[in-house]
């Protein structure tokens, strides 16, 4: 297989080289190259090897970590639906119209943010990065299932252009792209981002799910806490395994924790912030409830809302995120502080993830700096010893 698509490249290479009838499609055929085939051009200076993991692997491996909460979210879609309609379906039922529900956001996703990279690497006549496969995926995992497609593409839009491009492009935004998309939604249309009606799908596709009506509403857990309400009916299984409402791919604890351990043993993501995040939440949630001022127990903060997914998929962006490993430490505790402070501290916005990831995405250079500055310092005191 390897063998024909490489045939086909080296027979249409002309074509898309310079002089050639489709050069101005350069960028987008050696993009598509760099995806399908391991490129053997190297670079001949300025190169610093860490190790032998690159950009197009990392992406790949990201990908399918998040694929156990895709499919997930998927379920869940479907599982909505019908206990809303007070209606029982097969699996394949349920999993078939959340996949009928999910696939058009994950299509405009890719379509877009694509579509943006390729036009910018045409202009800039650079090779197309892999960046975005990931924040392609994530983005349609972070939202309520009920966001409009055209809402959705003019985020990701947004971001793609103003968080990531006019910074160089991938490797050199400073604040995670897909996390800019969620909060240019939630701040410009937040009646389609938060409140009772944006987590369930109301319409059917293709005979599969049912007619909700128009009013229809379902609470999120964080809705409660927002209110200063004990949760009803909901149990610990109901939070580890996810079948409650929510943002897609952000429900499950089961699915995230699958993701987190390829990760891990992939050595893509960095457990002192994963571990740091959990940590600063954590005890910041336990002094919360020391003091009377949440409703819910400590741990009930850890596996509600986005704050599992955000631990494991948004913090460790390697791009965004501290560099140094003290530094790793600092971060995710932050991270993990800020967003329990905003949970409870604040009661017209119930999720604080997404807030703490992108505050520390700004301070993660500053905190970098102090820890070498400090290293600089220490060593300088000990040869004037």
């Amino acid at each position: 297989m390897n063998k024909t698509i490489k045939k086909w490249f080296d027979r249409t290479r002309p074509l898309f080289s310079e002089g050639g009838k489709l050069s101005s499609l350069h960028s987008v055929y050696e993009g598509m190259e760099s995806f399908l085939l391991v490129p053997n051009a190297t670079s001949k200076v300025g190169v610093s090897v860490h190790d032998s993991i690159d950009s197009k692997r990392i992406m790949s491996i990201v990908v399918i970590a998040l694929i156990p909460a895709l499919l997930f979210g998927m379920y869940n879609i479907g599982y909505q639906n019908y206990a809303a309609a007070g209606q029982a379906g097969t699996f394949w039922q349920l999993f078939g119209y959340g996949f009928l529900v999910l696939l058009p956001k994950i299509v405009v996703s890719y379509l877009v943010g694509l579509g943006i990279e390729f036009i910018f690497a045409q202009v800039k006549k650079e090779e197309i990065q892999e960046g975005y496969l990931v924040t392609g995926m994530l983005m349609p995992l972070i939202l309520p299932v009920e966001t409009p497609l055209w809402m959705m593409a003019v985020a990701i839009a947004f971001a793609v252009i103003f968080a990531k491009e006019i910074f160089g492009g991938t490797g050199m935004n400073f604040v995670n792209v897909a996390l800019v998309a969620r909060a240019f939604l939630f701040f410009s249309y937040p009646s389609k981002m938060s409140g009772d009606a944006v987590w369930v799908a109301k319409d059917s596709v293709l005979g599969l799910g049912h007619v909700l009506p128009d009013g229809y509403t379902c609470a999120t857990p964080q809705s409660f806490v927002k209110a200063g309400e004990a949760i009803p009916n909901l149990t610990l299984n109901d939070m580890i395994t996810g079948l409650i409402p929510g943002s897609v791919g952000e429900t499950s604890v089961i699915a995230i924790l699958i993701g987190a351990v390829i990760l891990l043993w992939t050595g893509v993501a960095s457990w002192k912030i994963m571990l740091s995040v959990f940590v600063g939440g954590g005890l910041t949630a336990v002094l919360f409830q020391s003091a009377h001022m949440t409703s819910i127990e400590w741990y009930e903060h850890l596996l509600l809302g986005g704050f599992c997914f955000g631990a494991v998929f948004m913090a460790t962006d390697p791009v965004t995120s501290a560099r140094t490993e003290p530094g790793k430490y600092i971060y995710g505790f932050l991270i993990g502080v800020v967003a329990v402070v905003v949970r409870v501290m604040n009661p017209g916005y119930p999720e604080g993830m997404m807030m703490a990831i992108l505050l520390m995405n700004v301070f993660a250079p500053t905190i970098d700096y102090c820890v070498v500055q400090r290293n600089i310092n220490r060593r300088r005191k000990r040869g004037q010893k």
